[in-house]
């Protein structure tokens, strides 16, 4: 009780060494009030909103490995920047990463993180990483940015222990689960999941129940779309990619079938040439070889 009857105590204003630093926390109560007064009082200062992302990533473990899927539809607000991007992404030669949320943390993170677990296979003799070791990298990064770094990840790898899924939410959090999904079309994905996994799945199985998930959130998330992609992990070393395996709203048949009216194309001819000159160079103008002064360069 001595806090309570010393008033001394507690009153130390000298800066902590370590953990949590909460001095921006009245700041930033202070900046959404006057947010909020700006907004009520007129209609073109509004209260500003974190930009949301479309994904949907999934993965899932199988008899002899894992399987990891991802669409292709990468957005900007409600536009899509791009119709073919890659979500699934390299960490070591057994293990992927699928990555949700804003594509440059997604992809610059696990950048960083393959580029340490080569360094470390480099440092303990050039062996076979382990998913968790990549797993606690990647949650202590997150963590250490305390969310701002918009990445949540499904990854998955075998090693010597057996094949191995991990989910990792932007804060830092991680689950070990048989089956998981994440984005915005992960409600959709694992909906297909639940009804359809069970233990020790084939690998065809695998794949096509992963598909199946993938585009239940391209049909059914409007923040994803696109094509499909998979990743296939196996026990015995090799991965196989499915890149574009699947491509449901391929536009070039539909192209292709429209016939547009041949009065559109303009034929050779069309515009009359009232006239045509040719006039040939003068000699004694322009620049020659002799003209031009070679210097050797210095050794």
């Amino acid at each position: 009780m001595s806090e309570f009857t010393n008033p001394d105590i507690g009153l130390d204003s000298t800066t902590p060494t370590g953990g949590f630093n909460f001095e921006n926390v009245h700041r930033n109560a202070l900046i959404e009030s006057q947010l909020q007064k700006a907004s009520t009082s007129s209609k073109n200062n509004i209260t500003p909103l974190a930009t949301k992302t479309g994904t949907t990533i999934v993965g899932l473990v199988y008899k002899n490995g894992i399987v990891l899927g991802a669409d292709t539809r990468s957005t900007n607000d409600t536009t899509v920047a791009d119709k073919n991007c890659e979500k699934i992404h390299y960490i070591a030669p057994n293990i992927y990463c699928c990555g949700a949320g804003t594509a440059a943390d997604t992809e610059k993170t696990t950048e960083l993180i393959s580029s340490q677990m080569e360094l470390l296979r480099m440092n303990t003799g050039d062996g076979q990483s382990r998913v968790v070791t990549a797993c606690t990298m990647l949650k202590r990064m997150l963590f250490r940015y305390q969310g701002y770094v918009s990445a949540a990840l499904v990854l998955g790898g075998c090693d010597v222990n057996g094949p191995h899924l991990y989910q990792i939410y932007p804060h830092g959090s991680t689950g070990k689960l048989p089956f998981t999904t994440m984005g915005s079309g992960s409600l959709a994905a694992m909906a297909v999941f639940e009804e359809g996994f069970k233990d020790d799945l084939e690998e065809e199985e695998a794949v096509e129940l992963v598909k199946r998930a993938i585009l239940a959130g391209i049909f059914n998330d409007l923040g994803s779309g696109s094509n499909c992609d998979t990743t296939v992990i196996r026990l015995d070393g090799t991965v196989v990619h499915g890149r574009n395996c699947i491509m449901p709203n391929e536009v070039k048949p539909l192209r292709d079938s429209v016939k547009r009216s041949d009065v559109l194309n303009m034929r050779k001819g069309t515009t009359a040439v009232l006239k045509s000159t040719f006039k040939p160079r003068k000699s004694g103008f322009g620049v020659t070889l002799a003209d031009v002064t070679v210097t050797p360069m210095e050794t």
